[in-house]
């Protein structure tokens, strides 16, 4: 899980169109890359979702059927995307401890690498969590979260194909269609937002542990309340998590405040060799930077704590867009890009092979990372511009 757009028309219009992701394939960019709001299409127009004026809640969705199906169920197998950021995985974890209030067995996990973030490892409901390999081949039920396809889950995509009945809760406008009852909103700033409301029409109240998960995925899908999808609705949301129990300041410093003395060496280094191309992106400006996977090693600091670098290099004032090419353990490139609004990464990204929101994106690749850097460059083209 774990990465903002809009449009000047009627109230909301603007904010919900820039938390769309671009990705035909349903991989959107994992992490913070696909954090600042809704989603990606894999061929076909965004689903129709309207809020509900009485309760601003996502409208027009077919809720009966989800809880008729989660009343009726002995057991439920939940599962969220591949290397899981907070969005799904809180989201995740909430449902399962909401299930496990009406009594019903549940299974949590996701597919390989079965591996908790480090910064997520917080979150409550982890005992809840079950290998991949433990889950059902074929289950009665299944409910699929944050994952814009069902590419997207894994090892886990083959028994959600062959679940008696599959419900799909995602914010992505990228989402494939795949699922029988589809609780898909791409207004909606995370899935969070819609796995509250499915709580709430189940019934079941928020404890202060599903408040913390919500919480986290809706944190982590607006960038800690600062992407343009962080709606009055949203911070209402964030009010009633307040109100169960919910810490803001210990959720924050989970998330964003806190890595390892490594860390600070690793940033120092990737910041040493960033380089700034003053007249790529349309002359908007291009910083990028490297960090193999060798150099992580010497500090002993694993992959997923990478996360916070983009956003140190996304402060240049001289580069609209920032990229940060980081090796992984089997030796390939997951490139995240950022953009401040004017240059669509998420398009470029898409291009090739990724996917991710219009501000926030990535994709994975082989080879050395100056000959990705020119790919990308070459892809970072900007509507109206003259090589467009």
């Amino acid at each position: 899980m774990s990465g903002t757009e809009r449009r000047a028309e009627a109230p909301g219009a603007g904010w919900a169109e820039e938390c769309r992701l671009h990705d035909p394939g349903g991989h959107a960019a994992s992490g913070h890359d696909v954090v600042p709001r809704g989603g990606v299409r894999g061929g076909g127009p965004p689903v129709p979702a309207e809020r509900s004026a009485a309760e601003g809640s996502p409208g027009g969705l077919d809720w009966e059927r989800a809880v008729g199906l989660i009343h009726e169920a002995r057991e439920v197998s939940l599962a969220c995307h591949v290397a899981p950021d907070g969005d799904a995985l809180g989201s995740m974890l909430a449902l399962a401890q909401a299930l496990r209030v009406l009594g019903k067995r549940c299974l949590a996990s996701f597919g390989e690498p079965f591996t908790v973030p480090a910064i997520l490892r917080f979150l409550p409901g982890q005992e809840m969590l079950v290998e991949p390999a433990r889950m059902p081949a074929a289950p009665d039920l299944m409910i699929s979260l944050d994952a814009a396809g069902q590419a997207r889950l894994g090892s886990l995509a083959e028994p959600a194909g062959r679940a008696g009945a599959l419900i799909v809760l995602d914010h992505h406008a990228s989402n494939t269609g795949f699922g029988g009852v589809r609780l898909v909103d791409p207004d909606a700033a995370a899935t969070a937002v819609l796995v509250e409301e499915l709580i709430r029409r189940l019934g079941v109240p928020l404890d202060r542990d599903m408040a913390q998960n919500l919480y986290a995925g809706l944190a982590s899908d607006t960038g800690s309340f600062k992407y343009p999808c962080t709606t009055p609705e949203v911070h209402d949301l964030a009010g009633r998590l307040l109100t169960a129990g919910v810490r803001p300041e210990a959720v924050s410093r989970e998330l964003w405040d806190r890595a390892p003395f490594g860390y600070l060496q690793v940033l120092a280094g990737a910041l040493a060799r960033a380089r700034l191309e003053r007249d790529a992106a349309g002359g908007r400006g291009l910083v990028w930077t490297t960090i193999a996977r060798s150099d992580r090693d010497a500090r002993d600091v694993p992959y997923d704590q990478l996360e916070g670098v983009i956003d140190q290099l996304r402060r240049t004032d001289e580069a609209e867009v920032a990229v940060v090419c980081k090796e992984n353990d089997r030796g390939e490139w997951y490139v995240s890009t950022r953009s401040k609004g004017s240059v669509d990464v998420g398009r470029a990204c898409v291009e090739l092979g990724g996917g991710g929101h219009r501000t926030a994106a990535a994709f994975t690749m082989g080879g050395e990372p100056a000959g990705i850097i020119d790919r990308l460059r070459a892809a970072l083209r900007v509507p109206g511009d003259p090589d467009d």
